[in-house]
């Protein structure tokens, strides 16, 4: 069970950094804490923090301290998991006001958890946790602490919180001008709830709360539903190369560009890596009634492939044949329904093969970091025969099986293939205009 004060006590910080200076695994550690007397429940506690440690650095780039004082982060593992990590948090940091803009202004983060939305804001603006959890209100000062930022926190409902905010304008230590909330969305440690739209407030109530302040952000689960989020609004799908990690709803005055979607490619220092933007177009947020009733048929087969839908709608691009490369787009532009005009803009021959499935065929290369571009050299039937007639031609030895639209196990697969050959590629087995297809190709 999390205890804020056991793992912030003197001796159990001296115990962590001296057992992580000196490597100790898991039994060593935990017969030293048995021998300096901790209980069964202390010591499961101190050891599940541990193994946290080294994501915690990871995430935010905070590691327990070796000079004497607790410069580390506090957490549980539902809560790092949940909490937003530096890479984003410094891009996010762009959208708030800032130096003599932000004088005199209040944050509140609501539903603020362990604090990875506080950490990063700018310095000029004040903030004020708001939970409902005493064991996350103590996180968050903790971590705000450990950070260097002055931040008060109170335990209460952020709706209260939030529909009182206007009469505490007498009240600054607790009145606020703008708001970010991270809605909780995770029922149980380590379950991702099924319905994303069963948050914690609801977006509804996000909406009502937006109302009570001069601009917020909310951080949504990248999946949610977009015809869901209100008009006036901006979207933003914000990961790095390889995920999108959230959809982040700007209101108010931080809405720089309202009615607009964006996806943006963060690296790890928090810079812009890549940025695209369009209109909110919401015939793209809404599938027609023919490929919903299709996408419904295919999920109710059992025991039989499905088609796994990754691409948005029928107007994302037009289908047609296998072409000289094929690219996989960066998930936030999945996510945000803009692979399809950051594909043409490069090569206006690009399509899809195959309704539904977010493979890219192009004439010519589609650049990174919005696309994985593959140069495909053959492709054949999906038989065993037919597959291994194709490695063999081209000496391949070593694969990578990538699957979309296929479901099958990839290591199970390769071993029957028995690849033999002096070259690597990469083997994807896909669906052309609905049918199994299998692409060889190398990365461009």
């Amino acid at each position: 069970m999390f205890s804020a004060s056991l793992l912030t006590s003197p001796q159990v910080l001296e115990f962590i950094r001296n057992a992580l200076k000196r490597k100790l695994d898991e039994l060593q550690v935990s017969t030293a804490l048995s021998k300096a007397g901790y209980s069964n429940e202390d010591r499961a506690a101190i050891m599940d923090y541990m193994a946290l440690v080294p994501k915690i650095q990871e995430k935010f780039g905070v590691a327990p301290s070796t000079k004497g004082r607790a410069d580390f982060l506090l957490c549980d593992k539902l809560a790092l998991e949940q909490s937003t990590a530096q890479d984003i948090g410094r891009w996010k940091a762009n959208l708030w006001p800032a130096g003599s803009e932000a004088s005199r202004k209040t944050v509140h983060d609501l539903c603020c958890g362990m604090g990875g939305d506080s950490l990063f804001l700018p310095e000029s603006l004040k903030v004020v946790g708001v939970d409902l959890d005493e064991n996350r209100l103590a996180m968050y000062r903790h971590n705000m602490a450990a950070f260097r930022k002055p931040a008060e926190a109170i335990c209460a409902d952020v709706r209260e919180v939030a529909q009182d905010n206007g009469a505490l304008r007498n009240e600054p230590q607790t009145a606020a001008d703008f708001f970010t909330i991270d809605p909780a969305r995770r029922s149980m440690e380590g379950e991702n709830q099924r319905d994303l739209r069963h948050l914690t407030p609801s977006l509804e109530e996000v909406v009502e709360i937006s109302k009570h302040y001069k601009g917020g952000m909310a951080k949504l689960p990248p999946g949610y539903p977009p015809a869901e989020i209100p008009d006036g609004t901006e979207i933003l799908y914000l990961g790095g190369r390889t995920d999108c990690r959230e959809c982040l709803v700007l209101f108010g005055d931080l809405a720089k560009h309202p009615d607009t979607v964006r996806a943006v490619i963060v690296g790890k220092d928090g810079d812009a890596l890549a940025e695209w933007s369009r209109g909110r177009d919401r015939s793209l947020e809404t599938l027609d009634e023919d490929l919903q009733e299709k996408l419904d048929k295919n999920d109710s087969l059992e025991g039989k492939d499905r088609t796994y839908r990754t691409a948005t709608s029928k107007s994302d691009l037009p289908l047609g044949e296998i072409a000289s490369y094929l690219s996989e787009p960066a998930p936030v532009l999945i996510r945000s329904h803009l692979f399809n005009a950051a594909a043409l803009a490069q090569d206006s021959s690009a399509h899809l093969i195959s309704e539904g499935i977010a493979y890219v065929a192009s004439n010519e290369p589609l650049p990174a970091p919005g696309f994985t571009c593959y140069h495909v050299i053959a492709h054949s039937e999906i038989s065993t025969g037919a597959v291994r007639s194709m490695l063999k031609e081209h000496d391949i030895g070593k694969l990578t099986l990538k699957l979309r639209g296929v479901h099958l196990d990839p290591d199970a697969e390769i071993k029957r293939l028995k690849p033999k050959g002096k070259n690597s590629a990469i083997l994807f087995y896909t669906r052309k205009a609905g049918e199994k297809i299998a692409l060889l190709g190398f990365l461009y």
